[in-house]
């Protein structure tokens, strides 16, 4: 018998709806597609979410728990592998303190809201501060920004497409990724595309000739890892020509020291230092500042340098002093169903905490994925000793994974929670089976903060789990009890969970069991903004009031209830940029720049068939610059870095500026047959290869994924000098 559920995906922010149809006989899908009825969210709909089945067909899925036999795992039940990790734990937390116990956990536990909440919970049970996770591969420079202008780590502010009349877009590419990151915006390139056709300036800052900057009006191919000092230039001709107009719904409070920081600059340099003319910074800023309604959106191209942090900021500015922030056609702050900030204050509350080696301080909560090999391999009080992995793959997604992979086999104990056997797993312990959001039914208040509109879904069941497999919020519950350490580190909790699962078995009702909804429940009713009961009669999802703007400066929570325009450690940051002149090479002469691909998924599934239209990554390389190395279009090429050496095809074009090659992020990855403990298939090559863990940006802790540089070699290059003499 068929069945049609309406729910929508979860594999990124975009959270399209579908519609899947279900073979209920196999409880397999015959189906995904989009759903025509959803109000607001189907329009992004693409292959990664009409092939999500396959993930749950998985040739080589886990099922059952599996424990390590030499290089082998037999499964087992989960009551020997929570009574074995428990004890395993405990001994370690005994014998070197909860920090002792490490953890990581990637991006697709980032959507699922009752999974990650739990999680975190066991985080808190066990007390340790070594956390890690997938923010730190690129998001944790707009959390920074945020909490220092803003007074919260979590702002999405999310654009306002279809009345802005200039867009300013830099690191992003669109028309390949959608117009989405921390907020989301459905189809939105084609509505940008429309009101390009209505008139509306589009300026592209990218190093390569996108498929988004091959649209544009005017596309400034910048040099990678200088967007900081391009917004710079703009702010600075903006306030010396006297374009700007201050935020009409924001109080402001720091002018004077960022005209300050703006006086010091050069405009030349500027211009200089982004490979740019004079001329051409500043069309672009009184353009922008000309226009009657713009914005200007930063993603992970600007964010992924080591002065990331400071374009994200130096976005921002330029949006607040000229009047584009929480208007129309700016970027605007959606409320969402709950006080964002109260939230997050109450269960996300920051902390003081530092890594041991290197001393930097959590971003929301979390260390940077790129001193996980130092905290394992350093020895000392507080050493890594296990690491718990959920749904991450930080060997293939961080930067220099030789040395995150030679770091996690040092461990004295691996647990990972996923469905497949990955890249970063292959030194597990134990292998936990997870679930697959086809599976669950679940409704998340905090991705309401990051639409376009108020709006939410709930996210509807469309499979059954595979008989016998917990929910990831239930093993980490269960593991907490096993443990004897509270869930959420509060006194009598795990007595209260005891206790309510009593109840609910005397009476025969299961909701009695203390259980994630409880918490979106509460959230909801705290919120005041929408009714649990009405979300659930709308199955194609929900768009709860009209759109608002205005919202932003009641959400403040800075102390005095002001923006922080020119915060202190941004404006010494930009003076050491301003001082420190770019260290150009002959060794490394080029710039490595990362890009999307459409289909791939980051580092996770991308060998499933239906995403197989791409079988590997490759390198762009400008002709004058494969010119000076004799590299034709399709060589093998060595690609070298001071961290390491792999090998691409080479693509010649001249969609690349001369100096910068790029490749896209997310290959090389492989999975594993774990009761065979054979690999199985890889796909591409893995750029991040390339990339230094000890070089980051000081602020956000991220990597430089987007600025690495490099030298390309031909692969044979003797043999074709042999031919080129026979030819002689």
């Amino acid at each position: 018998m068929e069945r049609k559920v309406h729910t929508f995906c979860r594999i990124c922010v975009a959270s399209c709806g579908l519609e899947v149809t279900v073979d209920d006989e196999s409880n397999t899908v015959i189906s995904i597609e989009p759903d025509r009825q959803n109000p607001y969210t189907w329009g992004d709909f693409c292959r990664k979410g009409k092939t999500a089945h396959q993930a749950v067909q998985h040739p080589n899925r886990i099922t059952r728990p599996m424990k390590r036999v030499g290089d082998r795992y037999v499964e087992t039940s989960y009551d020997e592998a929570i009574s074995a990790i428990a004890e395993r734990l405990n001994d370690i937390i005994d014998r070197h303190g909860a920090d002792a116990i490490g953890s990581y956990n990637g991006n697709p536990i980032g959507f699922t809201f009752t999974n990650a909440t739990w999680y975190s919970g066991l985080l808190d049970a066990i007390g340790t501060k070594n956390r890690f996770f997938y923010g730190s591969v690129d998001q944790n420079g707009g959390h920074i920004v945020c909490e220092q202008l803003y007074g919260i780590e979590q702002v999405s502010l999310v654009p306002d497409i279809d009345d802005c009349d200039c867009f300013l877009m830099l690191g992003m590419d669109p028309a390949v990724s959608k117009f989405n990151w921390m907020e989301n915006n459905p189809r939105g390139w084609q509505r940008v595309l429309q009101r390009q056709q209505a008139g509306a300036y589009v300026i592209v800052v990218d190093p390569r000739t996108s498929s988004t900057a091959a649209c544009a009006d005017n596309h400034v191919a910048i040099l990678p890892g200088r967007d900081w000092a391009f917004l710079l230039a703009l702010i600075k001709v903006i306030l010396d020509e006297n374009l700007e107009r201050l935020s009409t719904t924001l109080p402001i409070v720091g002018m004077d020291d960022l005209r300050g920081l703006v006086g010091e600059a050069d405009l030349g340099d500027l211009a200089e230092r982004c490979g740019v003319s004079v001329a051409t910074v500043q069309d672009v800023a009184r353009r922008f500042a000309g226009a009657r309604r713009a914005m200007c959106v930063a993603h992970t191209g600007v964010s992924q340098n080591e002065n990331g942090t400071l374009g994200e900021w130096l976005s921002h500015v330029l949006n607040l002093i000229t009047d584009r922030t929480d208007r129309p056609g700016g970027r605007r702050f959606e409320r969402g169903v709950i006080d964002i900030g109260k939230v997050l204050a109450m269960v996300a509350p920051s902390t003081k905490h530092r890594s041991r080696v290197r001393g930097l301080p959590a971003i929301v909560g979390y260390h940077a994925v790129a001193e996980i090999p130092d905290e394992i391999n350093t020895p000392g009080p507080g050493q890594i000793k296990a690491m718990l992995i959920a749904f991450g793959n930080p060997v293939v997604s961080g930067p220099d994974g030789r040395a995150l992979d030679e770091a996690l086999s040092a461990l004295d104990f691996l647990v990972v929670i996923d469905i497949v056997q990955r890249e970063s797993h292959r030194h597990a312990d134990w292998l936990i089976p997870g679930t697959h959001w086809l599976e669950r039914s679940e409704l998340s208040p905090v991705l309401a903060s990051l639409q376009e509109v108020p709006y939410i879904q709930y996210g509807a069941q469309a499979l059954d789990k595979p008989e016998g497999v917990l929910e990831e919020w239930e093993f980490c519950e269960a593991l907490a009890a096993a443990m004897g350490r509270n869930l959420f580190g509060k006194p009598g909790v795990n007595r209260f969970i005891a206790l309510t699962k009593k109840l609910a078995r005397w009476t025969n009702r299961p909701g009695l069991a203390m259980n994630p909804d409880w918490v979106v429940r509460g959230m909801l009713a705290a919120g005041r903004r929408v009714k649990y009961a009405d979300i659930i009669k709308a199955p194609h999802g929900l768009v709860y009031g009209p759109r608002r703007y205005g919202d932003l400066a009641k959400a403040l929570r800075t102390p005095d209830k002001r923006v922080r325009i020119a915060p202190e450690m941004f404006v010494e940051a930009t003076r050491e940029a301003l001082r420190r002149r770019p260290v150009e090479g002959d060794e490394f002469p080029l710039l490595l720049a990362n890009k999307r691909t459409r289909e791939a998924m980051n580092s996770w599934l991308n060998e499933s068939p239906g995403l197989r239209a791409q079988q590997d990554n490759a390198i762009e390389i400008h002709p004058a610059d494969a010119g000076k190395v004799g590299i034709r279009d399709g060589d093998r090429v060595r690609v070298i870095s001071k961290t390491n050496t792999i090998e691409l095809p080479a693509i010649v074009t001249t969609s690349i500026r001369p100096g910068v090659v790029c490749s896209p992020h997310g290959w090389g990855g492989r999975h594993f047959d774990p009761h065979t403990g054979t690999a199985v298939g890889q796909l591409g090559t893995n750029r991040n290869l390339l990339v230094d863990n000890q070089r980051i940006d000081p602020l956000s802790q991220l990597p430089v994924f987007n600025s690495t540089a490099v030298r390309v070699e031909l692969i044979g290059a003797e043999d074709r000098s042999d031919e080129a003499a026979r030819r002689t």
